[in-house]
């Protein structure tokens, strides 16, 4: 049996109207801070698109008007489960920008566990937009997804081997030092700058690089902005797993 449900956040970020605006209705602009590889047809009933892994899912774009407003929605599946997505954009003195953003639709029999998932990963996803556009406005981050699985490891588990290969202590905590030396990459040289028991995101002088760790396997989305890029998905999944083997 489905279930209805909608999450609203606001936010105030340190950018331009046009700078969010390309941000969330821009395939290279989601790229940069959201999740897996992204492509948006920029007009109303256009095509976006978002790729992780082996796993692609498509949403018609149902508002396009730049500036303004954004919005997406899933196809409706056999048992009637869908989600839409709706960004509003507002200009603010001193060249700030406040967002307001709304996912809702219809989840299906274990909705709770998945509105929780939800719930909890918002507020990341708009911290990592807001250290995109702060440190790395105008550029367009290339996209890393790894994933490995821990071989039985529980969250905790996963959690300390992770803060080993980054030469973190634990807890990890906001402003601790990161480093990680992936065979065949530069060294991972960066500032812990969110923490909690789902996942860490470093900021280092050309990424963002986030390790989430659950029961059973690690993930990793990282948004990279340097040089040298093509090497790195196949770099950090032998680094991962390695870690977790």
């Amino acid at each position: 049996m489905t279930h209805p449900f909608e999450i609203e956040l606001e936010t105030t970020l340190p950018a331009s109207p046009e700078q969010v605006w390309e941000a969330i209705a821009t395939g290279p602009g989601i790229d940069s801070w959201f999740m897996g590889r992204n492509e948006v047809e920029p007009r109303e009933g256009g095509v976006a698109a978002m790729e992780t892994g082996a796993h692609r899912e498509e949403a018609v774009v149902t508002a396009y008007e730049p500036g303004t407003r954004f919005a997406t929605r899933t196809a409706t599946a056999e048992d009637g489960r869908f989600m839409a997505f709706e960004y509003l954009i507002e200009g603010r003195g001193g060249g700030s920008t406040v967002l307001r953003v709304v996912h809702s639709g219809l989840l299906g029999d274990d909705w709770q566990d998945e509105y929780d998932a939800l719930r909890r990963g918002w507020p990341f996803h708009l911290h990592t937009l807001r250290e995109y556009l702060t440190h790395f406005a105008g550029r367009a981050g290339v996209p890393v997804f790894v994933v490995a699985p821990s071989e039985g490891q529980s969250a905790q588990e996963v959690l300390a081997a992770l803060a080993r290969g980054l030469s973190l202590p634990t807890p990890v905590a906001v402003g601790a030092r990161a480093h990680a030396a992936p065979a065949g990459l530069p060294p991972l040289d960066g500032e812990v700058v969110w923490s909690d028991d789902e996942r860490m995101e470093i900021r280092t002088a050309d990424g963002l690089y986030t390790f989430h760790h659950g029961s059973g396997m690690a993930l990793m989305f990282h948004h990279l902005f340097g040089p040298d890029t093509e090497r790195a998905e196949a770099a950090w999944q032998q680094w991962l797993t390695g870690l977790l083997g």
